[in-house]
């Protein structure tokens, strides 16, 4: 984790993150008609507590029980020869995805490489109807042509910025953070 300096700025607490999920669960609810079809897969690591979240929230808001399932995309990253051996999470799909409408959970969205990767891994496990993108923040600065379909925050940094999310399933005090560089 990253301590926190005088260059570090709060951008949600946690009465915000909390807030900011409750919408996004709306927001994903509203947007697919068929619920019954509806699954959320939670892009590791930062995506698997944001997506086990919103299940329970759309479950205690609307009474359904999304399903969720975890996937690591480090060995389908477009960058693997440039950095050393990533470290594998364990993926856990425990349900077809053929023909559902797949919500993408990260926790922060920045060059989009990570989803792409995450699209590319979601192929080794079925043909869904759709896929979109649900992210706690979007900082900007893509360098592929992809856009979240649910926001929690958009945050102006510089490419060279870090955003720092925390979270009480990490055993961390909950907050985003701004690391200015």
């Amino acid at each position: 984790m990253s301590t926190l300096s005088s260059k570090n700025s709060p951008v949600l607490n946690a009465q915000e993150i909390q807030e900011a999920l409750q919408r996004l669960a709306g927001e994903i609810f509203r947007n697919n008609n068929n619920i019954d079809d509806l699954v959320l897969v939670g892009i590791q690591r930062g995506g698997v507590h944001l997506a086990d979240r919103l299940s329970r929230i759309l479950d205690e808001k609307f009474s359904r029980q999304i399903p969720v399932g975890r996937l690591d995309v480090n060995m389908y990253r477009d960058d693997l020869s440039q950095r050393a051996a990533p470290p594998v999470h364990p993926t856990s799909i425990p349900f077809d995805i053929t023909g559902k409408a797949v919500v993408l959970v990260d926790d922060v969205l920045f060059k989009g490489r990570t989803v792409r990767a995450a699209m590319d891994a979601l192929n080794d496990f079925g043909r869904p109807r759709c896929i979109e993108l649900a992210v706690l923040i979007d900082r900007g600065h893509r360098e592929l042509p992809i856009r979240a379909d649910f926001i929690g925050k958009a945050v102006s940094t510089a490419p060279s910025d870090k955003v720092d999310v925390r979270l009480r399933e990490d055993g961390d005090a909950e907050g985003v953070f701004l690391i200015c560089a």
